[in-house]
């Protein structure tokens, strides 16, 4: 043959099967998309499910058409075409987005339709808007292997296990945070030979945790029960779950000592014992770990508990850990040797015990495989070479209240991967070595607070991926630097800074920045306004000097029209200028202190519809003045309002009724309280700010309790009138201070309706008037101050005002008052007081009559008796009235004569 015909051939032989398998693949795609499409009656069935359910996400908006095997959360089988999976589960459990994203309504009975479905999820909805109240038709899905409906309200479910017996494929069951209520003892014929995990957390069973039918359960490998309110101690019926991998009886009320005969229990790998109640000696539990499952022993979690005693000196079997956990316990003793030799093990978590002794580098060497350490709140001294390399590179070190220093360990320097690193409070008292800031550098979460670490902050700081840092309680020198980009908390108070703010912090998603006490000079740049993330500032104890940004320039630039700011602390600086204006844009805002500073002018009269969450104002020592602006009523939930020191004048206004804060003593969720440990973010210790608060009359500090205060102090300002009727409202108040005004009339009659009260304080004003009685009715009274008024008659007596300090003091300069504790006494009284004029008639006045006339004629005859009977007193008697009839005689004579001449003197 000729190349053209071979070459022909080819071509031949090729058309062919070019030919040959398009037509196969034609007739597989035709048969696999044949198999596919799902039947009739179970795409019915998904509609009739769907039907009943509210989708405001329109998650399900794909089901429709004819396939069903196309819609989202549907799949079928590839061989049969019917629908052997459902998964509807939902964006998460987060409450912050249940709202919108979550399918809700009814759960239709239609599914079962689906006799072939083996894996259905539900979780992570709101179908428990509408509580289902039958669930029995699950019991017809015979082939379901996979069921998971958490979050789904079966509160009005009784027979949910008797229902899930029922189905013997099943090998996974999650009814966590379903409100269910009830848990048998035990099943008479278990058909659940197949689960292998089952989690009931966060549930409501209120029962021992043994008897129950789970324990019966012999191919179990996870078991979940956390949260379920459990209590008792551990069942021997576990010995019998011969195939467990994991056990987890998390946060339940169980009390007593893990059961001595688990020696069946071969396969465990996981123990969780987390949130118990698990008491007794941490070496007598170890002992009773089933022995042949030692060496397949992974995890053990046990924080939590009430484990006492000292770590048992050996442990050899242990080798395969690599994780253990026994936080949260008392445990007590030093940390023993075999804790280096689990070369397994990623996670160790000793911290929040008992613990002392020192730790060596032998404690360490063995574990290689380590990844987060965590010794947190102990007495362990960290006691290393400054030579010693350690043989792991961590991703977490916890190491806050141990004992590190005096010197910076250098150890430290080959952790380079870390993501949180805590030396909190360790005793090192250096200057910070250069290759900190360059072994920080990948750190998500510093926190090296509370030591003598001193220094300057490096510009490396800026190329740090930090999100939160906390440097505070050190000795840190020198300027801020330019922020990390990613930070958004920053804590450097109690430090040594000095220098201006920066002009451009760095860190535009910035939340929280505490700057507080140190020695930061300059004005407050108009940068901060950029800050559109920045829920809490304080920069208060510095030398901050000038007025405030009105950040006008960025609501046109950068389009702002709010700032986030929730709690502002400007407070013991040297600014100046009228009332803020940027707060105009602080619409969120619930606590503002500008105290101790110089600034002036009237309040304006926007702070009362700007500021509409304000709780917190602070503004004494200042040179505000004024009235009370009348818009301040419209804050309502105002709780602290100290405008002491100051030059406002006028009256009281009676609006203060409108201040929910102050009149109610349960007032639910407290914004002020959840504010401020919002703002920490499980990081930073703001409520260690200390607060000067004048209060029983002296200053005294206060920290994170002042958020708990209800306080009105308007004292050391002009205010006039009288104190409104409507104070007596404000019974939630704890500190009540009028003090050094002009105030005048007289104390409200039902002062003693603020039942809360410790510290009342109206004293250096002109109030006159009586003290009201109800003032012994203030249980709660530790401080009263009532000096230098015009107050007059008797001083209330009452168990508390009895035992008040210093009790002369509370009512000197007031001339009108008497009786005890004053040593001058009251006016008395008749012995027989007169009866009221309603009272009386005719006949009262007969009987007076009667009875005065009695009595003087009784009286003249015991005279006339005596003087005529006794000689001697007649002489003395006689005597005595010759006297007086002289004196009397030559006193009329002289003073006649003598009025004779200045008669004549004048003529």
């Amino acid at each position: 043959m000729g190349t053209l015909d071979i070459t022909f051939i080819h071509i031949a032989i090729t058309l062919l099967v070019f030919t040959h398998t398009k037509s196969s693949t034609e007739a597989s795609t035709h048969r696999n998309d044949t198999l596919k499409r799902c039947t009739a009656h179970e795409r019915s069935a998904l509609l009739a499910f769907r039907a009943g359910l509210s989708d405001p996400a329109n998650r399900l908006s794909s089901w429709g058409g004819d396939n069903c095997c196309e819609w989202k959360g549907v799949q079928c089988s590839n061989t049969t075409g019917h629908v052997v999976k459902l998964d509807l589960q939902g964006p998460g459990c987060d409450d912050s987005v249940l709202g919108k994203q979550v399918l809700g309504g009814n759960i239709s009975s239609s599914l079962v339709g689906l006799q072939h479905l083996q894996y259905l999820d539900l979780s992570c909805n709101r179908f428990g808007d509408t509580h289902s109240t039958d669930i029995t038709w699950l019991s017809r899905l015979s082939s379901l292997e996979h069921l998971d409906m958490s979050s789904v309200n079966l509160s009005t479910i009784t027979n949910w296990v008797s229902v899930v017996n029922k189905l013997p494929s099943l090998v996974s069951l999650d009814l966590s945070f379903c409100d269910l209520s009830t848990c048998p003892d035990s099943l008479l014929d278990s058909n659940l030979t197949s689960l292998e995990s089952l989690s009931i957390s966060d549930n409501s069973f209120h029962k021992h945790i043994a008897p129950n039918w789970f324990w019966y359960l012999t191919s179990l490998k996870q078991l979940d029960v956390s949260f379920s309110q459990l209590h008792g101690p551990f069942p021997y019926e576990l010995g019998n779950m011969t195939s467990m991998l994991r056990l987890d009886l998390s946060a339940n009320d169980l009390v007593g000592m893990i059961p001595s005969n688990l020696k069946n229990l071969c396969s465990l790998e996981e123990l969780f014992l987390f949130w118990n109640n698990i008491n007794g000696s941490i070496a007598e539990f170890f002992k009773r770990l089933p022995s042949c499952s030692w060496n397949k022993l992974k995890t053990l979690f046990l924080p939590i508990n009430n484990l006492t005693g000292n770590l048992p000196d050996k442990l050899e079997p242990l080798r395969n850990l690599t994780r253990l956990d026994l936080s949260d316990n008392k445990l007590t003793g030093p940390v023993p040797l075999w804790v280096g030799q689990l070369t397994y093990l990623t996670d160790l978590d000793l911290s929040s015990n008992n613990l002392d002794g020192d730790l060596h580098e032998w404690h360490l060497s063995g574990l290689v495989n380590l990844e987060r350490l965590s010794l947190s709140d102990n007495s362990i001294a960290i006691r290393v070479n400054s030579t010693w390399v350690p043989p792991f590179n961590l991703t977490e070190l916890e190491l806050s209240s141990c004992v590190l220093g005096p010197k910076f360990p250098t150890w430290l320097r080959w952790q380079t991967n870390m993501y949180n690193f805590d030396i909190s409070n360790t005793s090192i008292s250096d200057m910070v070595p250069d290759w900190f800031w360059t072994m920080v550098s990948s750190v998500q979460r510093l926190n090296i607070r509370s030591n003598q670490i001193s220094g300057s902050l490096s510009p490396k700081l800026e190329l740090m991926r930090a999100s939160a840092m906390d440097l505070s309680s050190n000795q840190f020198s020198g300027p801020i630097p330019k922020l990390p980009i990613n930070l958004t908390i920053l804590d450097l108070s109690r430090n040594n800074l000095y220098g201006p703010l920066p002009l451009e912090f760095g860190a535009p998603r910035l939340a929280s920045l505490f700057l507080y006490n140190n020695f930061i000079s300059g004005t407050v740049p108009s940068s901060l306004c950029k800050l559109r993330s920045l829920q809490f500032l304080d920069i208060s104890g510095n030398k901050l000097t000038g007025s405030l940004p009105d950040c006008l320039a960025y609501e046109y630039t950068i389009n702002m029209t709010s700032l986030s700011i929730r709690i502002l602390n400007l407070g013991n600086n040297h600014l100046s200028g009228e009332f803020p204006l940027f707060l105009r844009n602080c619409q969120k805002l619930i606590f503002l202190d500008l105290s101790h500073n110089q600034f002036f002018g009237a309040l304006p009269s926007w702070i009362g519809d700007k500021l509409p969450s304000l709780a917190f104002l602070r503004l004494r020592h200042n040179m505000f003045c004024g009235h009370i602006p009348v818009e301040l009523a419209n804050l309502i939930n105002l709780q602290y309002l100290d405008l002491a020191c100051n030059n406002f004048s006028g009256i009281i206004p009676k609006f203060i009724v409108n201040w929910k804060g102050m009149t109610q003593t349960e007032t639910g969720e407290d914004p002020l309280a959840t504010a401020m440990a919002f703002g920490t973010n499980g990081t930073m210790e703001y409520n260690e700010q200390l607060y000067t608060v004048v209060t029983k009359g002296q200053e005294q500090l206060y920290t994170g309790e002042i958020i708990d205060m209800v306080n009105l102090d308007l004292s050391c300002n002009n205010l006039t009138g009288e104190i409104p009727e409507e104070i007596c409202t404000l019974v939630a108040l704890n500190n009540f201070n009028l003090s050094w005004n002009a105030l005048s009339g007289e104390i409200p009659r039902k002062i003693g309706d603020l039942a809360q009260v410790e510290s009342l304080d109206l004293s250096h004003n002109e109030l006159s008037g009586e003290i009201p009685t109800s003032l012994s009715a203030l249980t709660y009274l530790s401080h009263l101050n009532l000096s230098y008024n015009n107050l007059s008659g008797k001083i209330p007596s009452g168990n508390q005002l009895q035992v008040l300090d210093d009790q002369a003091s509370i009512y000197v300069g007031n001339p009108g008052l008497c009786g005890p504790p004053l040593t001058k006494k009251c006016p008395e009284t008749d012995l027989i007081p007169a009866a009221p004029e309603d009272q009386k008639d005719g006949s009262d006045n007969v009987f007076l009559l009667l009875g005065m006339s009695s009595g003087f004629v009784i009286g003249l005859w015991t005279v006339f008796c005596i003087l005529l009977f006794k000689v001697k007193w007649r002489i003395v008697c006689f005597t005595f009235y010759d006297k007086l009839y002289d004196w009397f005689y030559v006193q009329a004579a002289v003073g006649l004569a003598s009025l004779t001449r200045k008669t004549d003197t004048r003529s």
